[in-house]
Protein backbone atom coordinates (compact mmCIF):
# COMPACT_ATOMS: atom_id res chain seq x y z
CA UNK A 1 0.00 0.00 0.00
CA UNK A 2 1.54 3.17 -1.21
CA UNK A 3 1.66 6.19 2.06
CA UNK A 4 -1.11 7.98 0.36
CA UNK A 5 -3.32 5.21 -0.19
CA UNK A 6 -2.57 4.27 3.63
CA UNK A 7 -3.48 7.92 5.05
CA UNK A 8 -7.10 7.82 3.42
CA UNK A 9 -7.27 4.46 4.79
CA UNK A 10 -6.58 5.34 8.41
CA UNK A 11 -8.55 8.14 8.69
CA UNK A 12 -12.03 6.26 7.14
CA UNK A 13 -11.56 7.38 3.84
CA UNK A 14 -13.38 4.03 2.46
CA UNK A 15 -11.19 3.84 -0.93
CA UNK A 16 -12.44 0.39 -2.89
CA UNK A 17 -10.35 -1.78 -4.56
CA UNK A 18 -11.24 0.66 -7.67
CA UNK A 19 -10.00 3.49 -6.07
CA UNK A 20 -6.54 2.21 -5.58
CA UNK A 21 -6.06 1.93 -9.01
CA UNK A 22 -4.12 4.56 -10.78
CA UNK A 23 -5.82 7.72 -11.25
CA UNK A 24 -5.01 8.65 -14.58
CA UNK A 25 -7.56 5.64 -15.93
CA UNK A 26 -9.73 8.28 -16.85
CA UNK A 27 -7.28 9.65 -19.91
CA UNK A 28 -6.79 11.83 -22.52
CA UNK A 29 -9.85 10.54 -24.79
CA UNK A 30 -11.98 10.31 -22.09
CA UNK A 31 -10.96 14.20 -21.05
CA UNK A 32 -11.74 15.58 -24.21
CA UNK A 33 -15.10 13.26 -24.47
CA UNK A 34 -16.27 15.12 -21.13
CA UNK A 35 -14.73 18.62 -22.52
CA UNK A 36 -16.90 18.42 -25.84
CA UNK A 37 -20.01 17.11 -24.04
CA UNK A 38 -19.75 20.24 -21.31
CA UNK A 39 -20.24 22.49 -24.50
CA UNK A 40 -22.70 20.40 -26.52
CA UNK A 41 -25.19 19.31 -23.82
CA UNK A 42 -26.51 22.12 -21.81
CA UNK A 43 -28.10 19.81 -18.81
CA UNK A 44 -25.47 18.04 -18.37
CA UNK A 45 -22.73 21.04 -18.36
CA UNK A 46 -25.14 22.77 -15.60
CA UNK A 47 -25.18 19.61 -13.68
CA UNK A 48 -21.74 18.53 -13.82
CA UNK A 49 -20.41 22.27 -13.36
CA UNK A 50 -21.24 21.84 -9.74
CA UNK A 51 -19.31 19.62 -9.51
CA UNK A 52 -16.30 19.37 -11.16
CA UNK A 53 -13.46 21.91 -11.28
CA UNK A 54 -11.40 22.88 -14.28
CA UNK A 55 -7.73 21.44 -12.88
CA UNK A 56 -9.23 17.76 -12.70
CA UNK A 57 -8.51 18.27 -16.37
CA UNK A 58 -4.72 16.89 -16.94
CA UNK A 59 -4.33 18.71 -20.24
CA UNK A 60 -3.62 22.66 -19.61
CA UNK A 61 -5.89 23.13 -22.85
CA UNK A 62 -8.91 21.62 -21.66
CA UNK A 63 -9.01 23.49 -18.51
CA UNK A 64 -8.78 26.61 -20.28
CA UNK A 65 -11.62 25.81 -22.75
CA UNK A 66 -13.97 24.53 -19.62
CA UNK A 67 -13.24 27.57 -17.93
CA UNK A 68 -14.30 29.73 -20.96
CA UNK A 69 -17.65 27.90 -20.94
CA UNK A 70 -18.01 28.20 -17.03
CA UNK A 71 -17.07 31.86 -17.41
CA UNK A 72 -19.48 32.77 -19.53
CA UNK A 73 -22.13 30.52 -18.17
CA UNK A 74 -21.46 32.43 -14.96
CA UNK A 75 -21.24 35.86 -15.73
CA UNK A 76 -24.58 36.09 -18.74
CA UNK A 77 -26.80 32.94 -16.71
CA UNK A 78 -27.12 31.40 -20.85
CA UNK A 79 -25.28 28.42 -21.73
CA UNK A 80 -22.74 29.72 -25.13
CA UNK A 81 -23.57 28.71 -28.62
CA UNK A 82 -20.67 27.69 -30.19
CA UNK A 83 -20.36 30.83 -32.65
CA UNK A 84 -19.95 32.84 -28.94
CA UNK A 85 -17.49 30.23 -27.88
CA UNK A 86 -15.63 30.34 -31.10
CA UNK A 87 -15.24 34.11 -30.70
CA UNK A 88 -14.17 33.63 -27.25
CA UNK A 89 -11.69 31.31 -27.95
CA UNK A 90 -9.77 34.09 -30.82
CA UNK A 91 -10.42 37.26 -28.75
CA UNK A 92 -9.97 36.50 -24.92
CA UNK A 93 -7.08 34.13 -24.60
CA UNK A 94 -4.31 36.78 -24.38
CA UNK A 95 -2.83 35.41 -20.90
CA UNK A 96 -1.93 32.13 -22.42
CA UNK A 97 0.72 30.80 -24.01
CA UNK A 98 1.18 30.68 -28.15
CA UNK A 99 1.09 27.13 -27.76
CA UNK A 100 -2.11 26.33 -25.17
CA UNK A 101 -4.09 29.58 -27.36
CA UNK A 102 -3.30 26.64 -30.76
CA UNK A 103 -3.94 23.72 -29.04
CA UNK A 104 -7.37 24.90 -27.49
CA UNK A 105 -8.41 26.29 -30.79
CA UNK A 106 -7.22 23.08 -32.31
CA UNK A 107 -9.57 21.02 -30.22
CA UNK A 108 -12.38 23.22 -30.22
CA UNK A 109 -12.00 22.48 -34.49
CA UNK A 110 -12.22 19.06 -34.01
CA UNK A 111 -15.22 18.57 -32.21
CA UNK A 112 -17.40 21.29 -33.90
CA UNK A 113 -20.06 19.39 -35.50
CA UNK A 114 -18.71 16.06 -34.29
CA UNK A 115 -20.39 13.88 -32.05
CA UNK A 116 -18.86 12.31 -28.67
CA UNK A 117 -18.02 8.88 -28.73
CA UNK A 118 -19.40 6.79 -25.85
CA UNK A 119 -21.43 9.89 -24.63
CA UNK A 120 -23.57 7.80 -22.12
CA UNK A 121 -20.13 5.86 -20.87
CA UNK A 122 -18.65 9.44 -20.12
CA UNK A 123 -21.96 10.58 -18.84
CA UNK A 124 -22.08 7.73 -16.56
CA UNK A 125 -18.51 7.96 -14.81
CA UNK A 126 -18.03 11.82 -14.93
CA UNK A 127 -18.84 12.13 -11.24
CA UNK A 128 -16.71 9.34 -9.95
CA UNK A 129 -14.23 11.14 -12.22
CA UNK A 130 -14.47 14.31 -10.36
CA UNK A 131 -14.38 12.17 -7.30
CA UNK A 132 -10.89 10.55 -8.22
CA UNK A 133 -9.55 13.94 -9.46
CA UNK A 134 -10.09 15.46 -6.19
CA UNK A 135 -8.95 12.46 -4.17
CA UNK A 136 -5.80 12.65 -6.24
CA UNK A 137 -5.73 16.69 -5.07
CA UNK A 138 -6.46 15.68 -1.22
CA UNK A 139 -3.77 13.25 -1.47
CA UNK A 140 -0.90 15.63 -2.92
CA UNK A 141 -2.14 17.85 -0.56
CA UNK A 142 -2.20 15.69 3.02
CA UNK A 143 1.59 15.56 2.31
CA UNK A 144 2.65 18.43 3.58
CA UNK A 145 -0.59 19.25 6.17
CA UNK A 146 1.06 15.73 7.74
CA UNK A 147 4.23 17.47 7.97
CA UNK A 148 2.83 20.18 10.23
CA UNK A 149 0.42 18.03 12.12
CA UNK A 150 -2.73 19.11 11.10
CA UNK A 151 -4.34 15.71 11.53
CA UNK A 152 -7.77 16.97 11.67
CA UNK A 153 -7.02 19.21 8.75
CA UNK A 154 -6.19 16.08 6.83
CA UNK A 155 -9.09 14.52 8.14
CA UNK A 156 -11.22 17.35 6.90
CA UNK A 157 -9.86 17.35 3.44
CA UNK A 158 -10.20 13.69 2.95
CA UNK A 159 -13.04 13.25 4.19
CA UNK A 160 -14.80 16.13 2.03
CA UNK A 161 -13.19 14.82 -1.25
CA UNK A 162 -14.68 10.87 -0.75
CA UNK A 163 -17.98 12.30 -0.14
CA UNK A 164 -18.03 15.15 -3.51
CA UNK A 165 -21.27 14.71 -5.38
CA UNK A 166 -23.20 13.11 -2.59
CA UNK A 167 -25.02 16.13 -1.74
CA UNK A 168 -25.23 17.64 -5.56
CA UNK A 169 -28.76 18.56 -6.53
CA UNK A 170 -28.98 15.61 -9.69
CA UNK A 171 -32.37 14.78 -9.05
CA UNK A 172 -35.77 15.64 -7.55
CA UNK A 173 -36.25 14.56 -4.24
CA UNK A 174 -39.83 12.81 -4.10
CA UNK A 175 -39.87 13.32 -0.26
CA UNK A 176 -37.55 15.54 0.69
CA UNK A 177 -38.89 18.41 -1.89
CA UNK A 178 -42.71 17.57 -1.18
CA UNK A 179 -43.28 21.64 -0.65
CA UNK A 180 -42.01 22.59 -3.97
CA UNK A 181 -44.89 20.68 -5.52
CA UNK A 182 -46.99 23.37 -4.44
CA UNK A 183 -45.15 26.44 -4.69
CA UNK A 184 -46.50 28.62 -7.59
CA UNK A 185 -43.10 30.97 -7.45
CA UNK A 186 -41.57 28.26 -9.31
CA UNK A 187 -43.09 28.36 -12.29
CA UNK A 188 -43.71 32.50 -11.95
CA UNK A 189 -46.76 32.13 -14.37
CA UNK A 190 -47.72 35.28 -16.41
CA UNK A 191 -51.59 35.85 -16.19
CA UNK A 192 -53.16 35.47 -19.64
CA UNK A 193 -55.78 38.44 -18.72
CA UNK A 194 -58.57 35.60 -19.11
CA UNK A 195 -59.74 34.68 -15.82
CA UNK A 196 -61.68 31.46 -17.14
CA UNK A 197 -58.58 30.67 -18.78
CA UNK A 198 -56.11 31.21 -16.05
CA UNK A 199 -58.24 29.65 -13.35
CA UNK A 200 -57.36 26.53 -15.57
CA UNK A 201 -53.99 26.54 -15.83
CA UNK A 202 -53.24 27.89 -12.18
CA UNK A 203 -52.61 31.42 -13.04
CA UNK A 204 -51.24 31.36 -16.75
CA UNK A 205 -48.60 30.24 -18.54
CA UNK A 206 -45.03 29.95 -16.01
CA UNK A 207 -41.06 28.65 -16.59
CA UNK A 208 -40.35 26.30 -19.60
CA UNK A 209 -43.76 25.81 -20.49
CA UNK A 210 -45.09 26.32 -24.08
CA UNK A 211 -48.55 27.46 -24.94
CA UNK A 212 -50.17 26.83 -28.26
CA UNK A 213 -53.05 28.70 -30.24
CA UNK A 214 -54.77 27.03 -32.83
CA UNK A 215 -57.14 28.84 -35.50
CA UNK A 216 -57.68 28.61 -39.22
CA UNK A 217 -56.39 31.50 -41.34
CA UNK A 218 -58.25 35.40 -40.47
CA UNK A 219 -59.35 33.96 -37.29
CA UNK A 220 -57.36 36.18 -35.26
CA UNK A 221 -53.77 33.48 -34.03
CA UNK A 222 -51.81 36.84 -34.69
CA UNK A 223 -54.40 38.60 -32.36
CA UNK A 224 -54.52 36.48 -29.21
CA UNK A 225 -50.57 36.81 -29.26
CA UNK A 226 -50.38 40.10 -29.44
CA UNK A 227 -53.13 40.10 -26.69
CA UNK A 228 -50.81 37.50 -24.57
CA UNK A 229 -48.27 39.94 -25.15
CA UNK A 230 -49.78 42.88 -23.50
CA UNK A 231 -51.06 41.08 -20.40
CA UNK A 232 -47.46 40.86 -20.23
CA UNK A 233 -45.76 43.48 -20.87
CA UNK A 234 -48.92 45.74 -18.27
CA UNK A 235 -47.53 43.30 -15.69
CA UNK A 236 -44.32 45.00 -16.52
CA UNK A 237 -42.56 41.54 -18.27
CA UNK A 238 -39.92 41.98 -20.90
CA UNK A 239 -41.25 40.18 -23.81
CA UNK A 240 -39.74 39.20 -27.34
CA UNK A 241 -42.17 39.08 -29.99
CA UNK A 242 -40.57 36.70 -32.95
CA UNK A 243 -42.88 37.93 -36.49
CA UNK A 244 -41.99 35.48 -39.48
CA UNK A 245 -45.61 36.97 -41.56
CA UNK A 246 -45.94 40.54 -40.07
CA UNK A 247 -44.02 43.30 -40.31
CA UNK A 248 -42.49 44.73 -36.94
CA UNK A 249 -44.34 48.30 -37.22
CA UNK A 250 -47.47 45.75 -38.03
CA UNK A 251 -46.86 44.19 -34.59
CA UNK A 252 -46.11 47.25 -33.41
CA UNK A 253 -49.59 49.44 -34.21
CA UNK A 254 -51.27 45.87 -32.45
CA UNK A 255 -49.73 46.38 -29.23
CA UNK A 256 -50.51 50.83 -29.78
CA UNK A 257 -54.42 49.08 -30.09
CA UNK A 258 -54.61 46.29 -27.74
CA UNK A 259 -52.65 48.82 -25.08
CA UNK A 260 -55.12 52.14 -25.79
CA UNK A 261 -58.28 50.94 -26.95
CA UNK A 262 -58.09 52.90 -30.31
CA UNK A 263 -58.90 50.84 -33.19
CA UNK A 264 -56.63 50.00 -35.79
CA UNK A 265 -58.00 52.44 -38.49
CA UNK A 266 -57.42 55.29 -35.91
CA UNK A 267 -54.03 55.26 -35.09
CA UNK A 268 -52.62 57.71 -37.02
CA UNK A 269 -55.25 60.30 -35.55
CA UNK A 270 -54.57 59.47 -32.13
CA UNK A 271 -50.64 59.66 -32.33
CA UNK A 272 -49.80 61.68 -29.61
CA UNK A 273 -52.32 59.73 -26.90
CA UNK A 274 -51.38 56.85 -28.06
CA UNK A 275 -47.61 57.61 -27.93
CA UNK A 276 -48.19 58.78 -23.72
CA UNK A 277 -49.92 55.61 -23.27
CA UNK A 278 -47.06 53.57 -24.42
CA UNK A 279 -44.78 54.94 -21.96
CA UNK A 280 -46.32 54.51 -19.04
CA UNK A 281 -46.18 50.93 -19.96
CA UNK A 282 -44.34 49.05 -17.38
CA UNK A 283 -42.91 46.25 -19.49
CA UNK A 284 -40.10 46.22 -22.52
CA UNK A 285 -41.47 44.55 -25.86
CA UNK A 286 -38.80 43.93 -28.45
CA UNK A 287 -40.42 43.12 -31.75
CA UNK A 288 -38.13 40.80 -34.29
CA UNK A 289 -39.29 40.01 -37.97
CA UNK A 290 -37.77 37.64 -39.86
CA UNK A 291 -39.59 36.43 -43.28
CA UNK A 292 -41.11 33.69 -43.42
CA UNK A 293 -39.21 30.04 -43.70
CA UNK A 294 -35.87 31.89 -43.10
CA UNK A 295 -35.32 31.54 -39.45
CA UNK A 296 -35.13 28.50 -37.60
CA UNK A 297 -35.00 28.00 -33.75
CA UNK A 298 -31.57 28.35 -33.50
CA UNK A 299 -31.84 31.96 -35.37
CA UNK A 300 -34.44 32.69 -32.39
CA UNK A 301 -31.69 31.36 -30.12
CA UNK A 302 -29.04 33.37 -31.43
CA UNK A 303 -31.10 36.74 -31.26
CA UNK A 304 -32.15 35.50 -27.43
CA UNK A 305 -28.02 35.51 -26.43
CA UNK A 306 -27.70 38.66 -28.49
CA UNK A 307 -30.41 40.15 -26.37
CA UNK A 308 -28.56 38.84 -22.81
CA UNK A 309 -25.66 40.25 -23.63
CA UNK A 310 -27.47 43.41 -23.58
CA UNK A 311 -29.15 42.71 -20.21
CA UNK A 312 -32.32 41.78 -21.68
CA UNK A 313 -33.54 38.45 -20.32
CA UNK A 314 -37.12 37.46 -21.91
CA UNK A 315 -39.92 37.20 -19.17
CA UNK A 316 -42.11 35.59 -22.20
CA UNK A 317 -41.34 34.45 -25.50
CA UNK A 318 -44.37 34.76 -28.42
CA UNK A 319 -43.41 32.84 -32.33
CA UNK A 320 -46.23 34.32 -34.22
CA UNK A 321 -45.90 31.17 -35.53
CA UNK A 322 -44.63 28.02 -35.59
CA UNK A 323 -45.62 26.46 -38.88
CA UNK A 324 -43.55 29.23 -40.53
CA UNK A 325 -40.10 28.23 -39.07
CA UNK A 326 -37.38 26.47 -40.87
CA UNK A 327 -36.66 23.40 -39.14
CA UNK A 328 -32.77 22.95 -37.65
CA UNK A 329 -31.99 19.90 -39.52
CA UNK A 330 -34.43 18.78 -42.78
CA UNK A 331 -36.18 15.48 -43.45
CA UNK A 332 -37.88 14.01 -46.15
CA UNK A 333 -41.83 14.40 -44.65
CA UNK A 334 -43.16 17.52 -43.27
CA UNK A 335 -44.69 16.64 -40.09
CA UNK A 336 -41.60 15.24 -38.74
CA UNK A 337 -40.41 18.63 -39.85
CA UNK A 338 -43.14 20.34 -37.57
CA UNK A 339 -42.92 18.12 -34.46
CA UNK A 340 -39.04 18.59 -34.36
CA UNK A 341 -39.92 22.77 -34.25
CA UNK A 342 -42.60 22.91 -31.64
CA UNK A 343 -39.53 20.27 -29.53
CA UNK A 344 -37.10 22.83 -30.19
CA UNK A 345 -39.91 25.70 -28.80
CA UNK A 346 -40.20 24.16 -25.86
CA UNK A 347 -36.36 23.50 -24.97
CA UNK A 348 -36.67 27.31 -25.49
CA UNK A 349 -38.92 27.49 -22.91
CA UNK A 350 -37.03 25.58 -20.82
CA UNK A 351 -33.78 26.97 -21.67
CA UNK A 352 -34.94 30.65 -20.73
CA UNK A 353 -37.12 29.71 -17.92
CA UNK A 354 -39.88 31.59 -19.26
CA UNK A 355 -43.16 30.63 -21.14
CA UNK A 356 -43.25 30.54 -24.77
CA UNK A 357 -46.25 31.27 -27.20
CA UNK A 358 -46.94 30.21 -30.16
CA UNK A 359 -49.76 29.44 -32.76
CA UNK A 360 -50.38 26.79 -35.11
CA UNK A 361 -52.32 26.97 -38.36
CA UNK A 362 -55.51 24.23 -38.89
CA UNK A 363 -56.21 22.40 -42.25
CA UNK A 364 -59.37 22.73 -44.39
CA UNK A 365 -61.67 21.20 -41.40
CA UNK A 366 -61.55 23.57 -39.48
CA UNK A 367 -62.19 26.81 -41.64
CA UNK A 368 -65.92 27.33 -41.02
CA UNK A 369 -66.09 24.56 -38.00
CA UNK A 370 -68.22 25.76 -34.94
CA UNK A 371 -65.42 24.74 -32.71
CA UNK A 372 -61.55 23.69 -34.06
CA UNK A 373 -60.41 20.69 -32.47
CA UNK A 374 -57.03 18.74 -32.52
CA UNK A 375 -57.84 16.72 -35.23
CA UNK A 376 -57.85 20.10 -37.12
CA UNK A 377 -54.35 20.62 -36.53
CA UNK A 378 -52.29 21.45 -39.79
CA UNK A 379 -49.49 18.64 -40.80
CA UNK A 380 -48.59 17.15 -37.64
CA UNK A 381 -50.68 15.89 -34.81
CA UNK A 382 -47.95 14.77 -33.02
CA UNK A 383 -46.65 18.53 -32.09
CA UNK A 384 -49.79 18.27 -29.86
CA UNK A 385 -47.70 16.28 -27.65
CA UNK A 386 -44.67 18.84 -26.62
CA UNK A 387 -47.10 21.49 -25.37
CA UNK A 388 -48.38 22.53 -22.43
CA UNK A 389 -51.77 24.05 -23.02
CA UNK A 390 -53.58 24.37 -25.94
CA UNK A 391 -56.19 26.83 -27.04
CA UNK A 392 -58.18 26.77 -30.19
CA UNK A 393 -59.66 30.03 -31.76
CA UNK A 394 -62.79 29.59 -33.91
CA UNK A 395 -65.16 32.40 -35.77
CA UNK A 396 -67.69 31.44 -38.44
CA UNK A 397 -68.83 33.98 -40.90
CA UNK A 398 -71.62 35.12 -38.37
CA UNK A 399 -69.01 35.24 -35.44
CA UNK A 400 -66.85 37.38 -37.95
CA UNK A 401 -70.45 40.04 -38.20
CA UNK A 402 -70.60 39.88 -34.67
CA UNK A 403 -67.57 40.01 -32.88
CA UNK A 404 -67.83 37.07 -30.96
CA UNK A 405 -65.44 33.43 -31.02
CA UNK A 406 -65.64 30.58 -28.92
CA UNK A 407 -62.26 29.05 -27.30
CA UNK A 408 -61.82 25.64 -26.92
CA UNK A 409 -59.22 24.21 -24.64
CA UNK A 410 -57.72 21.17 -26.34
CA UNK A 411 -55.36 20.05 -24.10
CA UNK A 412 -54.04 21.50 -20.69
CA UNK A 413 -51.31 19.58 -18.46
CA UNK A 414 -52.74 21.65 -15.45
CA UNK A 415 -56.43 20.92 -15.00
CA UNK A 416 -59.04 20.07 -16.92
CA UNK A 417 -59.61 20.44 -20.88
CA UNK A 418 -62.44 20.07 -23.46
CA UNK A 419 -64.31 23.18 -22.46
CA UNK A 420 -65.66 25.77 -24.74
CA UNK A 421 -65.76 29.46 -23.89
CA UNK A 422 -67.44 32.03 -25.68
CA UNK A 423 -65.93 35.06 -26.70
CA UNK A 424 -66.20 38.45 -27.65
CA UNK A 425 -63.69 39.22 -30.27
CA UNK A 426 -63.37 42.74 -31.75
CA UNK A 427 -60.08 42.44 -33.74
CA UNK A 428 -60.03 45.99 -34.99
CA UNK A 429 -59.47 47.16 -32.02
CA UNK A 430 -57.30 43.88 -30.41
CA UNK A 431 -59.87 43.57 -27.53
CA UNK A 432 -60.41 39.88 -26.71
CA UNK A 433 -62.92 38.97 -23.84
CA UNK A 434 -62.98 35.04 -22.83
CA UNK A 435 -66.28 34.75 -21.16
CA UNK A 436 -67.50 32.01 -18.93
CA UNK A 437 -68.20 28.98 -20.10
CA UNK A 438 -72.26 27.92 -20.58
CA UNK A 439 -71.80 24.04 -19.99
CA UNK A 440 -72.15 23.50 -23.51
CA UNK A 441 -70.53 20.33 -25.00
CA UNK A 442 -68.81 20.01 -28.47
CA UNK A 443 -71.82 17.82 -30.16
CA UNK A 444 -74.16 20.67 -28.33
CA UNK A 445 -72.78 23.36 -29.95
CA UNK A 446 -72.74 21.74 -33.70
CA UNK A 447 -76.21 20.66 -33.24
CA UNK A 448 -77.15 23.82 -32.53
CA UNK A 449 -75.61 25.58 -35.05
CA UNK A 450 -77.11 23.10 -37.57
CA UNK A 451 -80.45 23.58 -36.33
CA UNK A 452 -80.10 27.64 -36.65
CA UNK A 453 -77.85 26.78 -40.09
CA UNK A 454 -81.53 24.96 -40.95
CA UNK A 455 -83.89 27.72 -39.80
CA UNK A 456 -82.05 30.36 -41.86
CA UNK A 457 -82.00 28.45 -45.06
CA UNK A 458 -85.97 27.72 -44.47
CA UNK A 459 -86.56 31.53 -44.24
CA UNK A 460 -84.30 32.62 -47.00
CA UNK A 461 -86.34 29.96 -48.74
CA UNK A 462 -89.74 31.08 -47.85
CA UNK A 463 -88.83 34.75 -48.84
CA UNK A 464 -87.75 33.15 -52.03
CA UNK A 465 -91.01 32.26 -52.39
CA UNK A 466 -92.73 34.97 -51.73
CA UNK A 467 -90.97 36.84 -54.06
CA UNK A 468 -89.14 39.30 -51.97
Amino acid sequence: MCYNTYVIYKLGGRLTAQDKVDFSKYGKSFQEGLAALILQDRAFSDQIQEVLETQYFELKYLQVFVAKIFGYKEKYNVHPTDKILLTILRTELEDETDAIKKQTRDYFSRIYNTDVRDEEFIKNTSLDFCRKQTLKEAMIKSVGLLKSSSYDEVAKVITDAVKLGSDSDFGYDYVADFEKRFEIKARDPISTGWDEVDNLCRGGLGNGELGVVIAPTGAGKSMVLVHLGAQALLQGKTVVHYTLELQETSIGIRYDSCITGVSLSEMHSFKEMIYEKVLEVPGKLIIKEYPTKSASTQTLKNHIEKLKQRDIKPDMILVDYGDLLKPVTVTREKRHDLESIYEELRAIAQENKCPVWTASQTNRSGLNAEVVTLEAISEAYSKCFVADFICSVSRTIDDKNNNTGRMFVAKNRFGPDGLVYPAKMDLSRVKIDVLPSTGETIGEIQVNAAKQQSEKLKERYKQFKDGK
